[in-house]
């Protein structure tokens, strides 16, 4: 294992991009197994970022239901040996720190510190560019609803689906994965406007988080739903369920509105609802630009770093 030729203040394990490293520290993309290694070497504190409950995806690798437990039960006594390892983990949402301490159990403290937005790149349009977006991709005048992300099963992204039914609106999937030929035929069975335009280029993500009225969100399993924040920062409401991260990434009536997770009628209600309000919230998503942007994400990394050091900064 090499070593760094400076020596850092702390060693932070990094499982997923995010953040990077603020002030001396080393953020390095290695194992677990290697970063805890590299902290007890050159002795200094370990902290480790968690932010995919990996034992909740067993059910999606998995044939049967007791494969499923036992690689359930082997990925989170692995988490659990590492994190007990770090003097603090770093999680994406109070609903994954929940997590961490009640499933994975581990008693090592757990600090906050969500994924920033790119605010500077993530922003509203101008009207001329949302109208050459839906001119480009076939997307009819009136209201829109959409979705952009990985079509997996996990994501329940039928319930938006079956939400769409009796919809007085266009609702566009943007994205691609595994569920994507059931998902369109679900779309065939139901009366509503479903279009998939596949993947979209980054550099077209605010243009289509600005052009829909409403983003919606029924996935159940999000550690942070850092695509609802995406869609905030464009001025556009989120209707989304109430589980997992979204429980706390969406305030109703004041970013969008929530519905109990796999209920196509009620995410079909809170939908409407973000869409007749639709005026009044894009302001109140706008308000939280500052709060959910990169820069704000990394003095809160900032804070943790001089907690674990014993204040310095």
């Amino acid at each position: 294992m090499d070593v760094p030729a400076h020596h850092p203040h702390l060693v932070h394990e990094v499982r997923e991009a995010g953040l990077a490293g603020v002030g001396q520290c080393e953020v390095r993309q290695r194992t677990d197994a290697q970063e805890g290694d590299l902290a007890r070497r050159l002795e200094v504190p370990l902290v480790a970022s968690y932010h995919t409950p990996s034992g909740e995806y067993a059910a999606y690798l998995s044939v049967d239901g007791t494969v499923e437990r036992v690689v359930r039960g082997t990925a989170t006594a692995y988490e659990r040996w590492f994190l007990d390892r770090a003097a603090v983990v770093v999680v994406p949402s109070p609903e994954t720190g929940r997590y961490v301490r009640e499933k994975v159990g581990t008693d090592t403290p757990v600090a906050v510190v969500q994924n920033g937005v790119d605010t500077d790149f993530f922003r509203p349009v101008d009207a001329e560019r949302e109208r050459a977006f839906r001119e480009r991709h076939g997307l009819p005048d009136g209201p829109l609803v959409g979705y952009t992300g990985r079509h997996g099963y996990e994501k329940d992204l039928e319930v938006l689906v079956r939400a769409a039914d009796g919809l007085d609106a266009t609702v566009a999937f943007a994205g691609d994965g595994p569920a994507r030929a059931e998902l369109e035929s679900a779309a065939d069975e139901v009366d509503a406007d479903v279009r998939f335009l596949g993947f979209l280029p980054r550099e077209e993500l605010p243009t289509f988080y600005s052009t829909l009225d409403a983003f919606a969100f029924p996935s159940p399993v999000e550690t942070q739903g850092l695509v609802a924040l995406e869609a905030n920062a464009c001025g556009t409401p989120v209707a989304s369920v109430d589980a997992g991260a979204l429980s706390d990434t969406i305030d109703d009536g004041e970013n969008g509105y929530t519905a109990p997770a796999g209920d196509p009628a009620a995410l079909r209600d809170v939908i409407r609802r973000t869409l007749d309000e639709r005026e009044r919230l894009r302001e109140g998503c706008l308000d939280r630009r500052e709060a959910t942007s990169v820069a704000a994400a990394v003095e809160d990394l900032r804070g943790v770093y001089a907690d674990v050091l014993g204040g310095d900064d």
